[in-house]
């Protein structure tokens, strides 16, 4: 199980810095014109969001197959107390949230919403890596250089 489950990470991880081109790609675009609304599972809007930059939304469209979505995760550790994980993922689990915008699906369970909350999830390219990162949460007290771990407003 933990083989199977590494192995899947190391694909997603290779799936998202790996360019898809062509059909991916214009299929990806064709998508994400059909799908321009914002929509989300959140019975009331006072709820916690999280919001998907269009970057976030094209790259999702672009590395995802059939029922796959984003699976977003906080768990302890990281040099400042908490840090972000992010997969891709197929089964959505009773006390997961689903946010979907753009036809691209982003999934937190409940335990890690309540330090995600008002943020955003954003695709970044730079020279030096690929990556999902957490942007502008508002739970997050300050963050490390990295972007990927954080401390907790108490």
């Amino acid at each position: 199980m933990a083989a199977s489950r590494a192995l899947s990470l190391k694909v997603a991880a290779l799936r998202a810095v790996t360019p898809w081109w062509n059909s991916r790609l214009l299929a990806a675009s064709a998508r994400l014109q059909a799908h321009r609304d914002v929509s989300s599972s959140s019975p009331k809007a006072g709820e916690g969001q999280i919001h998907l930059t269009e970057s976030c939304v094209q790259r999702l469209l672009e590395i995802t197959q059939g029922s796959e979505f984003l699976r977003l995760e906080v768990e302890g550790g990281g040099c400042s107390g908490f840090q972000y994980k992010f997969s891709l993922d197929t089964v959505i689990n009773p006390d997961d949230r689903v946010f979907e915008q753009g036809g691209a699906r982003v999934v937190v369970d409940s335990d890690s919403l309540a330090f995600v909350k008002g943020a955003q999830v954003d695709f970044s390219q730079e020279l030096i890596r690929s990556s999902f990162q957490v942007l502008n949460n508002p739970q997050a007290q300050k963050g490390c250089s990295c972007g990927s771990s954080f401390s907790v407003k108490l």
